[in-house]
């Protein structure tokens, strides 16, 4: 059975620096497509490298349009522990052609067998906050609702709740709702993982996340 471990957990922090930093060569020369491809060279050797025997259940494609990190992809080092693997090379490749902050580098590991393969759903509508308030939200009610239940939680004002939405046009009736329920609004170009883990951090700057997003960085981020 996979367990978490904390060598297997440093080795996937060597992998996602090693394509961070190859990445960060391209930071502000305006072309996200080599700085996404440096990033996934490095990464694929460095999880080559790493003692697990994993699969990509989530990664840059099909075999036929991705030539690395493609889904279905065996990695590894190893015969064990034997693991799904979710990757995002570059969360935010427009942010880093643009020389912006934000941009991240990620892997996500489960037991074999287990990880959420969403295949043909491209995006889905998300919900996230952290530990706090992660039992009171309820992705089925109302922007209001669900931002007066974290308020209440954390013990915080209805305008001391920032609410991390992409800026995108689908959600510009979404951000009326938020704003009518007295909360705060975080608007982030791309990279929505970056912004999630706002919301599970203390002082993060960000108590939840809403809106629709792409459906590979849900399952990373989850």
């Amino acid at each position: 059975m996979f367990a978490p471990d904390r060598n297997l957990a440093l080795e996937l922090v060597r992998a996602t620096e090693a394509a961070a930093m190859v990445a960060g060569r391209w930071m502000g020369r305006g072309d996200k497509n080599m700085a996404d491809g440096a990033a996934v060279n490095a990464l694929r050797y460095m999880l080559n490298t790493v003692s697990m025997s994993g699969v990509v259940v989530i990664g840059e494609g099909e075999k036929d349009k991705a030539p690395m990190l493609f889904n279905g992809e065996h990695l590894g080092a190893a015969s064990s522990p034997e693991v799904d693997i979710a990757v995002d090379p570059i969360d935010g490749t427009r942010l880093t052609a643009l020389g912006l902050p934000g941009a991240i580098s990620v892997v996500a590991l489960s037991e074999k067998g287990t990880m959420f393969n969403p295949k043909n759903i491209y995006y889905m509508n998300k919900l996230v906050t952290g530990p706090k308030a992660a039992k009171v939200i309820d992705i089925n009610l109302s922007p209001a609702e669900n931002i007066s239940r974290v308020a209440e939680v954390k013990g915080k004002a209805l305008d001391d709740i920032t609410v991390v939405v992409l800026d995108r046009p689908r959600h510009d009736e979404l951000l009326a709702e938020i704003r009518s329920a007295g909360a705060r609004i975080k608007l982030i170009p791309d990279g929505d993982i970056a912004g999630a883990l706002l919301t599970c951090k203390d002082h993060g700057g960000a108590d939840i996340l809403m809106g629709i997003g792409g459906s590979p960085e849900a399952v990373i981020t989850a």
